[in-house]
């Protein structure tokens, strides 16, 4: 190759070389930290990493990446234009040999040709040699060097992309940090929200009766009801601890023969209690299992609660009927335990006071009691008669029966008050005594009977809750009446002779 031509091609090169970003020193210094194209990708790692201990932000990352993309770009579109060039030679070589090799057939004999134009093969055979055809353009591209920027280019968007997510990481790092704390900052504000609002319903408590039942009450249905389990779950925890402080007192409550009660009772009354009991007797006892009008709301074990949905403007009036079956115990020591008026404390939690107002006869009394207060429910008192019955049984298959009823009535001693609310109930507990003969000549034992129990009231609270919340509280607390006043029975007589 002659001079001329060897400063043609340079001239060549260093056209393309600036044209393409890579040729000139002004170019190179248009990318901020980078030094150099050509240079190795450690030096440019080098150099991304000292920029980045100096404090450069994830905005300086990014416009070196935007940078980065540019060059890359215009390297991809050189390096694209170089390998076109390479295979358009190729075919215009193939395309010049092909023809070539068609007008010297025909035109020139094979002997006639030099032998400097052919190259000889090992076989023996000659080939024709021509001349490389060269591609425009293609003389003027140094292919080494634009691989190495390439790569050098690569490796800097690597390097960048890498501090670019470390910085991401870290910055998250700090937003989480930022936003754990704003999440405390909220919890507490909550909290102390709540507080706020708690000691503000307790103060409403105390000091109006807007926060608390009635026909214009600021609580809504979801707060009542909260407040009411809350106040029966703190009434139930300080029960258990009476329970396991203090030791019972034995009473010395003589329980008296079965004959003294199956007769009529003679007082003013008499013929309201004879009524109720023959009510009782007549449809309480009736299975409701399988009517539709009665809902199974509650089953553990023997016991089953059974509930029928009623209301009378706007009270909920659901009478209630529940069955349970307790061992070791006679239906006779069941109702005693239920009327008996002298052991009321020992096993009813739920009565604040309780008094007797008038004793009609040995087995019929008046009570006037108050039940512990419910917030933000209103406090509510009932004053009934009391009356325990021994049914006489009409053929010798028939069980030995006992009943006990409570009635609400009136008595000058005890009239309603502003204070309270007065609740109307009639409520029965019937209890059948169950025995299995002994083995040989064996007496009956505790393990020989069973007393089966049936349940029934019917309760109008008056007042103003609202019906979801009643119905609420009637399916939490009449199982557990049922079962810690069964429970106090068991207790009571497991050592004591067996009262039939």
């Amino acid at each position: 190759m002659d001079a001329g031509h060897k400063d043609g091609r340079d001239e060549q090169v260093s056209h393309i070389n600036a044209e393409s970003g890579y040729g000139s020193e002004t170019s190179l210094r248009r990318h901020g930290s980078m030094l150099s194209l050509t240079s190795a990708a450690s030096a440019l790692s080098a150099t991304s990493t000292s920029s980045f201990k100096k404090g450069h932000r994830l905005r300086e990352k990014l416009a070196e990446m935007e940078t980065f993309r540019d060059i890359l770009c215009r390297q991809v579109d050189t390096l694209q234009k170089y390998f076109d060039s390479c295979a358009d030679a190729v075919s215009k070589d193939e395309f010049q040999r092909d023809r070539a090799v068609e007008e010297e057939e025909d035109d020139f004999p094979a002997t006639a040709r030099s032998d400097s134009e052919y190259n000889h093969n090992n076989n023996g055979s000659k080939e024709k040699l021509y001349p490389p055809a060269s591609p425009k353009g293609m003389n003027g591209i140094d292919f080494k060097g634009e691989a190495i920027t390439f790569k050098a280019t690569t490796a800097g968007i690597l390097s960048t992309l890498s501090h670019c997510i470390e910085l991401m990481v870290k910055r998250e790092d700090s937003w989480q940090k930022r936003l754990d704390k704003e999440l405390e900052k909220r919890r507490r504000v909550e909290d102390a929200y709540k507080s706020a609002v708690n000691e503000l319903k307790k103060k409403s408590h105390y000091g109006g009766p807007d926060y608390e039942e009635g026909p214009n009450s600021l609580i809504n249905e979801d707060e009542f009801f909260d407040a009411v389990e809350a106040a029966l779950d703190r009434q139930d925890k300080i029960e258990e601890q009476c329970q396991t402080e203090k030791v019972r007192i034995p009473r010395l409550t003589p329980i008296p023969p079965g004959d003294a009660y199956s007769a009529v009772s003679k007082h003013r009354y008499a013929t309201k209690v004879e009524e109720m009991v023959q009510n009782h007797m007549t449809y309480s006892l009736q299975d409701v299992g399988g009517d539709a009008n009665w809902q199974l709301v509650i089953e553990e074990g023997e016991m089953k609660v059974y509930r029928r949905e009623v209301e009378e403007n706007g009270i909920v009036l659901d009478p209630l009927k529940a069955t349970h079956a307790v061992k070791g115990v006679t239906g006779h020591e069941v109702c005693h335990y239920f009327w008996d008026t002298a052991v009321r404390f020992d096993w009813e939690t739920t009565i604040e006071n309780f008094n007797v107002v008038e004793t009609l006869s040995d087995n019929a009394v008046i009570v006037y009691q108050t039940h512990k207060r419910v917030w933000p429910a209103s406090q509510r008192d009932v004053l009934y008669l009391s009356a325990i019955r021994k049914i006489l049984a009409t053929n010798e298959n028939d069980p030995d029966t006992w009943l006990v009823c409570n009635f609400s009535v009136d008595h000058e001693k005890a009239a309603p008050t502003n204070r309270c609310v007065r609740a109307k109930i009639n409520v029965a507990m019937i209890c059948q005594t169950m025995v299995s003969p002994p083995e040989g000549d064996k007496e009956i034992s505790r393990d020989n009977i069973l007393c089966k129990i049936t349940y029934v009231a019917n309760v109008n609270p008056g007042g103003w809750a609202p019906a979801s919340v009643l119905r609420a509280v009637a399916r939490r607390e009449y199982p557990k009446f049922l079962k810690r006043f069964t429970s106090y029975v068991q207790d009571k007589t497991a050592w004591k002779p067996i009262l039939f």
